[in-house]
């Protein structure tokens, strides 16, 4: 049996649990004294108060609150931020990606049309030949210039840590925009967040530009087609047999639509209609662009259907509009460019820019539907 008082016979897990790691032999508490001494200080009256609080706290519970509140919970619970930035202003941009992108030199988009031909005739054996004329018309189109410019402070990129980053995406949607290897800080954040500023206004002059509101806008959808094959709807609702309409209306034009971009809330409405009228409806399938929407079956052919994010869903001015992309074109000087700005104090500076407009080249080729009720 072993000797009482014998440390090394004692059970060591018995002692751990009444003093853990602390060596043998250490004085862990001094007697009964409570108040302060200048030869021997205890616990209780010869600690400073921080340190008899941080005491106490050993002697009580541990709990997720312990310690007091700190700026973001509570002092003794560490702070874990979600890596991924979410961005709750997002809107998406299809008609950036699905209008043909053509390069421009000058600082306007030029091109000739056909406005009318003095067409041909019939004529009896040996009848006198007159030639008829054909007239051409020139149009132009001032080229606009768009920009998003972001500032990064030196210690922001000090400060900021880079795996907050390595959940982010570029605009588009498109995958793997950084790699942990790649070092990513908050310019880069920065940056990423002003592309897709200027995408987003990019997409809101092609469907809302309106160089009368804004001498600095280019043209959009809306107002270069204006009331052009328009079926207007005075405030009614839509009906199926608008979409015959108006798609007829471009087809006698010569044009052939095969985009229809339209409100949010007049997708829904042809979503109704189709549902009472399946044959209207082809099964939802993924489009060139990789975005699932509806097809409507047309005297043209099959036209998908996009909402567009920048439309009015308020009743009166809902529209849906057809287009023809043979003749719809984003005429381009300079496309998206990144430029480092004077650096004037501890900060890095920078613009994105775009040179470029929106041209129709046959609005007769496309038509709308306007003024849709709820």
């Amino acid at each position: 049996m072993a000797t009482v008082g014998n440390f090394k016979d004692i059970n060591a897990s018995a002692y751990q649990q009444s003093f853990g790691n602390l060596p043998s032999g250490t004085t862990y508490h001094q007697g009964g004294r409570t108040s302060y001494n200048a030869e021997v200080k205890d616990f209780e009256g010869g600690m400073r108060a921080e340190l008899k609080s941080a005491f106490d706290i050993g002697f009580k519970a541990l709990t997720s609150e312990s310690g007091g509140a700190g700026t973001a919970g509570y002092a003794m619970v560490p702070i874990y931020v979600d890596p991924r930035v979410v961005d709750q202003s997002r809107k998406y941009t299809p008609l950036v990606e699905l209008i043909p992108r053509v390069s421009n030199n000058g600082i306007t988009a030029d091109y000739n049309v056909i406005s009318s031909k003095g067409g041909a005739f019939v004529a009896s054996e040996d009848a006198a030949l007159t030639e008829t004329n054909t007239t051409f018309d020139r149009e132009s189109v001032a080229i606009k210039y768009l920009y998003s410019v972001g500032r990064v402070t030196g210690q922001a990129v000090a400060a900021i840590p880079s795996y907050i980053l390595e959940g982010l995406q570029p605009a588009g949607g498109a995958t793997g925009a950084f790699s942990p290897a790649s070092s990513p800080n908050a310019k880069q954040l920065e940056v990423l967040i002003k592309t897709r500023e200027i995408r987003e206004l990019e997409e809101d002059l092609i469907v809302n530009g309106d160089t009368d509101d804004d001498a600095n806008e280019f043209n959009g959808i809306i107002d270069i087609l204006a009331a052009t094959n328009t079926v207007d709807k005075n405030t009614a609702a839509l009906a199926l047999v608008d979409i015959d309409t108006a798609i007829q209306y471009a087809f006698d034009d010569g044009g052939r639509p095969n985009l229809a971009v339209c409100s949010s809330g007049v997708y829904s409405d042809l979503l109704a209609l189709l549902n009472a009228k399946i044959g209207y409806l082809q099964p939802v399938q993924q489009v060139f662009w990789g975005f699932s929407t509806i097809v409507l079956n047309t005297m043209v052919g099959q036209v998908p259907v996009i909402p567009s994010m920048y439309m009015s869903n308020e009743s009166g001015h809902k529209a849906i509009y057809f287009l023809d992309l043979s003749v719809i074109e984003m005429r381009v000087l300079q496309d998206l460019t990144y430029q480092d700005l004077a650096k004037t104090n501890d900060s890095e500076k920078f613009m994105l820019k775009i040179y470029e407009a929106l041209i129709i080249k046959a609005p007769d080729f496309c038509s709308s539907i306007t003024e849709i009720s709820a």
